[in-house]
Protein backbone atom coordinates (compact mmCIF):
# COMPACT_ATOMS: atom_id res chain seq x y z
CA UNK A 1 0.00 0.00 0.00
CA UNK A 2 1.37 3.20 -0.71
CA UNK A 3 0.56 7.11 -0.22
CA UNK A 4 -0.54 9.70 -2.47
CA UNK A 5 1.42 12.82 -2.63
CA UNK A 6 -0.34 14.38 -0.26
CA UNK A 7 -0.23 11.63 2.00
CA UNK A 8 3.36 11.44 1.89
CA UNK A 9 3.95 15.04 2.78
CA UNK A 10 2.04 15.10 5.99
CA UNK A 11 3.76 11.66 6.86
CA UNK A 12 7.15 13.24 6.62
CA UNK A 13 6.25 15.84 9.23
CA UNK A 14 5.27 13.25 11.33
CA UNK A 15 8.57 11.52 10.84
CA UNK A 16 10.27 14.70 11.73
CA UNK A 17 8.11 15.35 14.84
CA UNK A 18 7.91 11.47 15.58
CA UNK A 19 4.42 12.40 17.88
CA UNK A 20 2.34 15.23 16.92
CA UNK A 21 -0.92 16.89 17.94
CA UNK A 22 -3.09 17.89 15.05
CA UNK A 23 -1.96 21.73 15.95
CA UNK A 24 1.26 20.83 15.81
CA UNK A 25 0.97 19.17 12.58
CA UNK A 26 -0.82 21.86 11.13
CA UNK A 27 1.92 24.37 11.73
CA UNK A 28 4.64 22.41 10.16
CA UNK A 29 2.99 23.11 6.47
CA UNK A 30 3.91 26.37 4.67
CA UNK A 31 1.40 29.22 4.23
CA UNK A 32 -1.11 28.84 3.18
CA UNK A 33 -1.89 26.23 5.77
CA UNK A 34 -4.45 23.97 4.98
CA UNK A 35 -7.98 23.67 6.57
CA UNK A 36 -8.03 21.25 9.65
CA UNK A 37 -10.89 19.47 7.92
CA UNK A 38 -7.83 18.42 4.97
CA UNK A 39 -5.62 17.14 7.43
CA UNK A 40 -8.08 15.25 9.42
CA UNK A 41 -9.49 13.55 6.49
CA UNK A 42 -5.64 12.78 4.78
CA UNK A 43 -5.13 11.08 8.60
CA UNK A 44 -7.82 8.96 8.56
CA UNK A 45 -7.24 7.65 5.32
CA UNK A 46 -3.81 7.16 6.52
CA UNK A 47 -4.33 5.53 9.42
CA UNK A 48 -7.27 3.17 7.07
CA UNK A 49 -4.13 2.31 4.92
CA UNK A 50 -2.31 1.42 8.64
CA UNK A 51 0.53 3.84 8.17
CA UNK A 52 -0.53 5.98 11.06
CA UNK A 53 -1.91 5.76 14.84
CA UNK A 54 -3.51 8.35 17.47
CA UNK A 55 -3.53 8.45 21.53
CA UNK A 56 -6.57 10.26 22.91
CA UNK A 57 -5.86 12.84 25.50
CA UNK A 58 -9.39 13.68 25.89
CA UNK A 59 -10.59 15.43 22.73
CA UNK A 60 -6.75 15.79 21.36
CA UNK A 61 -5.22 13.24 19.35
CA UNK A 62 -1.65 12.90 19.56
CA UNK A 63 -0.73 11.13 16.23
CA UNK A 64 2.56 9.07 15.26
CA UNK A 65 4.08 7.33 12.80
CA UNK A 66 3.31 3.05 12.81
CA UNK A 67 5.80 2.86 9.37
CA UNK A 68 9.32 4.01 9.63
CA UNK A 69 10.62 6.16 6.47
CA UNK A 70 14.01 3.83 6.28
CA UNK A 71 11.31 0.69 5.29
CA UNK A 72 8.56 2.88 3.65
CA UNK A 73 10.86 4.10 0.93
CA UNK A 74 13.03 0.87 1.00
CA UNK A 75 9.26 -0.57 -0.51
CA UNK A 76 8.97 2.49 -2.70
CA UNK A 77 12.56 1.87 -3.90
CA UNK A 78 12.27 -1.70 -4.48
CA UNK A 79 8.97 -1.15 -6.24
CA UNK A 80 10.21 1.07 -8.93
CA UNK A 81 12.72 -1.68 -9.02
CA UNK A 82 10.74 -4.40 -10.38
CA UNK A 83 8.02 -2.31 -12.26
CA UNK A 84 10.54 -0.19 -14.05
CA UNK A 85 13.67 -1.99 -14.67
CA UNK A 86 12.48 -5.41 -14.66
CA UNK A 87 13.16 -6.33 -11.61
CA UNK A 88 17.28 -5.93 -11.71
CA UNK A 89 19.10 -3.74 -9.23
CA UNK A 90 21.85 -3.96 -11.45
CA UNK A 91 19.77 -2.10 -14.19
CA UNK A 92 18.40 0.17 -11.43
CA UNK A 93 22.13 0.70 -10.57
CA UNK A 94 23.69 1.48 -14.10
CA UNK A 95 20.45 4.12 -14.66
CA UNK A 96 21.00 5.50 -11.67
CA UNK A 97 25.46 6.42 -12.26
CA UNK A 98 25.21 6.86 -16.15
CA UNK A 99 21.50 8.87 -16.58
CA UNK A 100 21.60 10.85 -13.40
CA UNK A 101 23.45 14.09 -13.03
CA UNK A 102 25.58 12.71 -10.28
CA UNK A 103 28.96 14.37 -9.56
CA UNK A 104 32.56 12.49 -9.53
CA UNK A 105 32.42 12.85 -6.12
CA UNK A 106 28.66 11.55 -5.60
CA UNK A 107 29.47 8.58 -7.54
CA UNK A 108 32.86 7.58 -5.29
CA UNK A 109 30.97 8.09 -1.89
CA UNK A 110 28.40 6.10 -3.80
CA UNK A 111 31.06 3.40 -4.42
CA UNK A 112 32.09 3.97 -1.04
CA UNK A 113 29.25 2.85 0.62
CA UNK A 114 28.34 -0.06 -2.17
CA UNK A 115 32.17 -1.32 -0.79
CA UNK A 116 31.48 -0.99 3.03
CA UNK A 117 28.16 -2.80 2.52
CA UNK A 118 29.78 -5.74 0.30
CA UNK A 119 32.42 -6.03 3.42
CA UNK A 120 29.67 -6.20 5.42
CA UNK A 121 28.01 -8.67 4.16
CA UNK A 122 31.05 -10.51 3.63
CA UNK A 123 31.52 -10.53 7.42
CA UNK A 124 28.65 -10.98 8.37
Amino acid sequence: MSLTKAEEQLMEYLWQKEKVFMKELIECFPDPKPATTTVATLLKRMQDKGFVAYTLYGNSREYYPLVEKKDYFSKHVNGIIKNFFNDSVAQFGSFFARDTSMTTDELEELRNIIDEEIKRKQNG
